[in-house]
């Protein structure tokens, strides 16, 4: 074959990794209506139910218990029945949760199903990066891997708008379309060539590898880089939760769990589930046309972050997004500060209003994906199931703990509760300057290789 010719045949993108991708997402886009419900559904669930804050703070917040289970369990799932049936695992309790919060009469079913539904994004949230990380090729994978931040951003924001003129049952029926797509779409989709290849599965693994880089691609180097560095790990035994506090694997664990304790006590899930409420307390007349002006600056934002992920790179754009949460929560603090002044009344509004789209811009472009995409970048295969499970359920557990107490800290002090935020985001800064690797254009095995001693 012509050698320009088997380039730019290697540098296109095969279709079927673009199908696959697509599949695997739905599950990040049930994972953004999940988050994204609860802030549009809060008045008429209250209403209906007769729940008082506190129950209700429960329902918005059980999601993150259920995924915290999910998480517990996700890498063990995944590592051992591969990567689609984890995917379909997930779907099934999805829909059994979606099902429970349409036909609550109480909050018990309510509670339950949203409860059901975390425990399938908690799952989702590891699978989903790991899946895409291990089909893309190397120089794509940053973009790709990022489609999984644009769909739950997605998610969040038809969640939003949707909210707005559907009723808090018909919004939960939303939640079933993605996860119906998903279980066909599985059937037609390879399964990861790397954990095929860690089963010995290596016919199966050719196949899915060949599939997946085009009939056209010679994928002989990359599959037998896989296939010795996978032989290499299998002499050593799986690595438990107190394996990876060995010296080989530390640095990867310190940057999977320290990025997403940053990425969840920056306040995330906090103004995502409490968006609407923010904007009423900062003086708006009503939350929805805040909410509205947050979808049209998320869905772009993540999308500039995708293009940009395998140019500029992990770092500076992390740099950039956990500088720009760092503003956005300060001047969101700013704008209750100057509630106390009469004066200053249009200028509160204002800073609210900036805070909140600085804030979500910045997030969504960086900070929001790209811990996920590193995540699935720098644990080997040995590693992946228990770290993989320790670093989502960091997350889960950051997320649960920042949605409960929320409420109550603005209760405690609104301007302070920001300002704890901003302090947060800035201390990311310093993280990812001293800690986080470059991870752009290179192999997963270059990658986990520089990580550790192996």
């Amino acid at each position: 074959m012509d050698p320009l010719l088997e380039r730019k045949l290697s540098q296109a993108v095969p279709l079927t990794v673009v199908t696959s991708t697509a599949v695997a997402v739905a599950g990040s886009f049930v994972f953004g209506i999940s988050v994204g419900y609860s802030s549009p559904a809060q008045t008429g669930i209250m209403l209906d139910l007769g729940l008082s804050l506190a129950e209700y703070s429960l329902f918005a917040s059980i999601v993150t218990i259920g995924a915290m289970l999910g998480a517990i369990v996700s890498g063990s799932i995944t590592e051992k029945v591969g990567r689609r049936y984890a995917m379909s695992i997930a779907d099934a309790f999805c829909i059994a949760g979606w099902l429970s919060i349409v036909l609550a009469k109480n909050y018990w079913y309510l509670d339950a199903g949203r409860f059901l539904v975390g425990c399938g994004i908690g799952l989702f949230s590891y699978v989903v990066p790991v899946y895409i990380s291990e089909i893309t090729p190397k120089n794509l994978r940053g973009s790709f891997a990022t489609v999984n931040q644009l769909m739950i951003c997605c998610g969040v924001s038809l969640a939003y708008l949707l909210g707005t003129i559907l009723s808090w049952r018909a919004l939960a029926i939303l939640g079933v379309a993605p996860c119906l797509f998903q279980l066909l779409g599985l059937l037609l989709i390879p399964e990861s060539p790397r954990w095929l290849s860690k089963v010995g599965h290596y016919q199966e693994f050719e196949l899915a590898l060949q599939k997946l880089r085009g009939n056209n691609v010679d994928i002989f180097e990359e599959a037998e880089e896989i296939k010795e560095f996978t032989k290499k790990l299998m002499h050593q035994k799986e690595a438990s939760l107190i394996d990876l506090f060995q010296k080989e694997y530390i640095h990867a664990v310190t940057v999977g769990v320290g990025l997403m304790v940053f990425q969840q006590f920056g306040g995330v899930n906090a103004i995502c589930f409490y968006a609407s409420e923010i904007f009423v307390s900062a003086g708006f007349s009503s939350g929805n046309s805040g909410m509205i002006v947050m979808v049209i600056v998320q869905v772009p934002m993540t999308t500039l972050g995708m293009l940009l992920m395998d140019k500029a790179g992990r770092r500076p754009l992390l740099l950039v997004s956990a500088a720009g949460t760092c503003l956005g929560c300060f001047l969101v603090g700013l704008s209750f500060l100057s509630q106390d002044y009469q004066w200053a009344k249009d200028l509160n509004i204002i800073l609210a209003l900036t805070g909140i789209l600085v804030y979500t811009g910045s997030f969504s472009l960086g900070m929001g994906g790209i811990p996920w995409v590193i995540m699935s970048e720098i644990f080997p295969i040995n590693m992946k199931g228990s770290a993989g499970s320790l670093v989502t359920l960091v997350s889960w557990l950051g997320s649960w703990i920042v949605s409960y107490t929320f409420n109550f800290l603005m209760l405690w002090s609104s301007v302070g509760t920001f300002f704890l935020f901003a302090s947060i985001c800035g201390f990311t800064v310093l993280f990812v300057a001293r800690l986080v690797p470059e991870t752009k254009g290179r192999t997963l095995e270059d990658i986990q290789s520089s990580m550790s001693s192996l």
